[in-house]
């Protein structure tokens, strides 16, 4: 058959309909059809024509079965697949390797009847018009907000009727939420795009930076290598190769980039995994260097190919797409949890009809964890479209709130870039440390399970702080947003020192509080000339003289602290004022939370 040699698959397929016409019961033209419709995908057709083939001999060739099997549980019939994979498992001198996949299949057949019996509550909704056209959109990020979406594009440009390939073109858009829909996306432009294809990012949780995938450039270490471009003064910088140790001479590609920027999660077929493709995970040092990646570890890793990670803006809840766990044949999704001892607990199948016979990956959940987005094809004229969906509970990430706003001045009110750092209280360490983009924007993830301090920085003013103590004061599930004011070095200027924190009824003070005294330490030494007041305030509970009392021995604790650090104790006064100059309402305990506070008034400046 010169047609189907030469790959012009509508000249074959009806060469071998005539043949059947003339003789229906021509095996070698319907086993011809099955292995032409594989190559097409048309798997429901591949087994179609196997099963006649069958019907007319189911002797001739034995390895018929697995092929047949294959085409059947591709097209999602896995109860017939089944069947078959264990007729071919019986069979006499078939192939090993043929054998082991079909024990394989058997497993994932099995998994699906069962799964297809207990289907998950699973109704996607089309994303809209401003993002979804008749081309394929697909791979959506999110920033943490929910009010940025980025995902791929790709335009078919050239197809060859004789072949079912098509030349195309992939690039970036980004669409944003605005009066209760996603706007009319706009491609990412240059440098970002290329006239090569770019696809597979994750943008950062503030939307200020992100990783992506480029195959084929330049320069590059392997067939496709992972790359970096900030989002500054309006434009994205020109893409930089993230390089080794990232990046091999192998496949590097889908990275997806943890809430705090520390950790980048992507697939990768250098040696040392486990299969074809495995999970592995960067850290980024002190120095703000990739060290070599290590990799997720038997838990995720399969002898198979696991792609497509997600990583949480919790940090801690991974989904990702393999085809090596129990699942319904192709490329499955799964989620899987950091344990408490940094091991991942064991993946769950995401269910059917979220996952089907076709492949499903590239998920991302929003960081209120209900909402998820992925890209399926529904109707095939419009090819690949990005839908969302709300998650059923077993499979939802911890909920994380935000913390976003403008920077300003306070005397001018112009927007300023400030550096701004995010301080775990619990463990005493700085989770984020970053800055604002050049007009005073910021973005910072909560997660939930911790406490957490935030501190806006900027040379030559006072910082700003304020803590989110997620017992009582505020819900994990609320984002907020506040214009943050910082006030020049100037003398009567005040600042709360909103992270330092005292044991109850009290003066000693908290191990919570060395972040912040630290920050404190460090605009003092900074400025030589400046001399401040540290100022103790209470909550009207017990008497006022117990109050004044108490609030005087807390300021101090303070001054001795900085004393300890090296700060001159001559530019240092400490006085306290009871409940004297309440900040909030002491009938309710939010306003009580407030007035118990520590301050800081500049008293001189040389």
């Amino acid at each position: 058959m010169a047609g189907y040699d030469y790959l012009d698959y509508k000249v074959a397929e009806t060469k071998f309909r005539e043949a059947l016409t003339e003789d229906p019961k021509f095996y070698e033209a319907y086993m011809m059809l099955g292995e032409l419709y594989t190559k097409l995908g048309r798997n429901a057709d591949a087994a179609d024509s196997y099963r006649a083939a069958v019907k007319i001999d189911s002797l001739y060739y034995k390895p018929v079965f697995f092929s047949l099997a294959n085409a059947e549980m591709k097209s999602g019939d896995y109860a017939s697949a089944l069947v078959h994979y264990r007729v071919y498992q019986e069979q006499k001198g078939v192939s090993e390797k043929n054998l082991a996949l079909a024990r394989k299949y058997i497993i994932n057949c099995a998994f699906a009847v069962e799964a297809m019996k207990h289907p998950v509550k699973f109704s996607p909704v089309n994303i809209g018009e401003g993002i979804n056209t008749e081309e394929d959109e697909y791979w959506p990020s999110i920033t943490a907000d929910g009010q940025t979406l980025m995902f791929t594009r790709q335009t078919m440009s050239y197809t060859d009727p004789r072949t079912p390939w098509t030349k195309s073109q992939e690039d970036f858009y980004i669409s944003r939420f605005t009066e209760g829909k996603w706007s009319t996306a706009l491609n990412a432009g240059s440098p970002l795009n290329t006239t090569l294809n770019e696809g597979a990012q994750t943008l950062a949780s503030n939307g200020n930076y992100m990783f992506f995938t480029a195959c084929d450039r330049p320069g590059a270490l392997g067939s496709c290598d992972i790359f970096f471009s900030a989002y500054s003064d309006g434009k994205w910088t020109a893409p930089h190769n993230l390089n080794s140790p990232v990046n091999t001479g192998f496949w590097e590609s889908q990275p997806s980039v943890s809430a705090d920027g520390k950790n980048l999660f992507y697939s990768s077929s250098r040696p040392g995994g486990f299969g074809g493709k495995d999970i592995w995970i960067a850290t980024l040092d002190s120095a703000s260097n990739w060290n070599y990646p290590e990799n997720a570890g038997d838990s995720i890793n399969t002898a198979g190919d696991e792609m497509s990670p997600f990583i949480h803006f919790d940090g801690r809840t991974l989904y990702f797409s393999s085809d090596g766990h129990p699942g319904m044949g192709g490329v499955d999704l799964y989620v899987s949890r950091l344990r408490t001892d940094s091991t991942w607990g064991k993946p769950l199948n995401m269910g059917y009809p979220l996952n089907t016979f076709n492949d499903e990956m590239g998920l991302v959940i929003e960081s209120g964890a209900n909402r998820a987005y992925y890209s399926t094809v529904r109707e095939k004229s419009r090819g690949k479209d990005i839908f969302y969906f709300d998650l059923e509970e077993n499979v939802r990430p911890d909920p994380v709130a935000y913390l976003k706003g403008k920077v300003y001045d306070r005397e001018t009110g112009a927007l300023i870039k400030a550096e701004y750092e995010l301080i775990n209280l619990t463990n005493k360490k700085v989770t984020v440390k970053s800055s604002t983009d050049s007009k005073g924007n910021f973005l910072v993830c909560l997660p939930s399970g911790f406490n957490y301090g935030v501190n806006v920085i900027k040379p030559g003013y006072l910082f700003y702080s304020e803590s989110f103590l997620f017992e009582g004061m505020h819900s994990i599930t609320k984002p907020y947003i506040k214009n943050i004011y910082l006030s020049r070095l100037k003398v009567g200027e005040k600042m709360i020192l909103a992270n330092i924190f005292y044991a109850t009824d009290s003066w000693e003070l908290k191990s919570e509080s060395l972040s912040e005294l630290d920050n404190l330490v460090d605009l003092l030494t900074a400025n030589m000339g400046l001399a401040m007041e540290i100022g103790g305030h209470t909550d009207s509970t017990g008497t006022a003289e117990y109050n004044l009392q108490l609030s005087e021995k807390r300021a101090l604790s303070v001054v001795n602290y900085l004393v300890s650090r090296g700060i001159d104790k001559s530019r240092l006064k400490y006085k306290g004022y009871g409940n004297t100059m309440p900040a909030g309402d002491n009938d309710t305990s939010e306003g009580r939370q407030l007035n118990r506070r520590t301050e800081a008034k500049i008293l001189a400046l040389k």
